[in-house]
């Protein structure tokens, strides 16, 4: 009988990753796509990170896994063996640590090899054609990755060398272009897919601020990587953080950590609701209180209640807002 060959996919729902799947999948190899969920995708319960790319992979016709990858990733975040890129995005350590997760899972599906959507020289960090080397060889994967949009620029792989695939289903795309990829996804019906880089919070300035800001005063941590998609933030002292819903939407998604915090909601007035470091100081307090007023519709005479703990709740009136002036001294940007 004869093996089948499979493969594992690093599938983001981008349009090479797309194509790269098709690509080899076209020649009756079984290709599963394994999406990595990291705690920088762009929504805030990771469950709804699976949505989009399960719709685009079923319009692809892909077979799709989700595997979470969370306490390894905060940890390249904090140290990149590599560096950052623009941002805080440590490129070549999180495609390093994709690729050794894949080959890991490729393991225990039976798989032969992983397939990427990399174009040579489309990302000025992480394919380069050095970079490309160094990545496997620090991954443990020489010689098992394979290129299809790419292939025909890099040196033959284990793969190749095998016969499982052959050299001439591989193309000769290279740099920023997308004209070739646009081309074959018309050719091949595909018409769904994410645009580049964007399901990384990490490769966005705004974040990568008040990431910055975040590890240098409370450290990386997953409840405050949450809570940075979400909100207004303000440093009211060193060890303290103030937290304010912009919409009904976050002030849901707030109060599932009012545990963890003081929290605070207002009583006789529509407004935000709002996460408090446990940390602060009666003046903290008293200071998050009029920064919160601020955003109420009243803003004069706002009673709140503070849930320090569940057994522990106190209610306050604050005469005053903070003037917006100097609401946007505490503001973290």
């Amino acid at each position: 009988m004869i093996e089948k060959i499979k493969a594992v996919a690093l599938f983001s729902g981008g349009l090479d990753s797309i194509l790269a799947a098709k690509i080899i999948e076209q020649h009756s190899i079984d290709v599963i796509a394994v999406h990595f969920i990291t705690p920088f995708c762009g929504k805030v319960r990771l469950e709804d990170c699976k949505e989009p790319q399960d719709t685009i992979a079923k319009e692809a016709g892909v077979k799709i896994l989700h595997e979470l990858i969370l306490k390894e990733y905060l940890e390249i975040v904090k140290h990149p063996k590599f560096g950052y890129g623009k941002n805080m995005n440590p490129c070549i350590d999180c495609k390093i640590l994709f690729l050794k997760r894949a080959w890991q899972l490729g393991q225990e599906l039976g798989a032969h090899f992983i397939v990427t959507g990399e174009v040579l020289d489309q990302r000025p960090m992480s394919q380069r054609m050095e970079t490309i080397k160094l990545i496997e060889e620090e991954a443990g994967v020489s010689g098992f990755v394979v290129r299809p949009l790419s292939g025909k620029f890099l040196p033959p792989t284990i793969p190749e060398e095998k016969g499982w695939i052959k050299r001439e289903w591989l193309l000769n795309i290279r740099g920023r272009s997308r004209k070739r990829q646009l081309e074959l996804a018309k050719k091949l019906g595909i018409k769904n897919f994410t645009q580049p880089a964007g399901g990384c919070l990490l490769t966005d300035p705004t974040f990568s601020n008040r990431l910055r800001e975040l590890m240098k005063h409370e450290g990386l941590d997953l409840i405050y990587v949450y809570l940075l998609k979400l909100g207004r933030h303000f440093r009211l002292s060193d060890n303290v953080r103030l937290v304010v819903g912009r919409n009904q939407i976050e002030n849901s998604h707030l109060r599932q950590f009012k545990d963890d915090f003081i929290f605070i909601e207002p009583l006789n007035s529509k407004g935000p609701d709002a996460l408090l470091s446990k940390e602060a100081s009666s003046e903290d307090l008293g200071l998050a209180l009029k920064i919160v007023a601020r955003y109420c519709d009243n803003r004069t005479n706002v009673s709140f209640k503070m849930r320090f703990s569940k057994d522990n709740s106190q209610e306050i009136t604050v005469e005053e807002p903070l003037p917006p002036q100097e609401v946007e001294k505490y503001r973290i940007r």
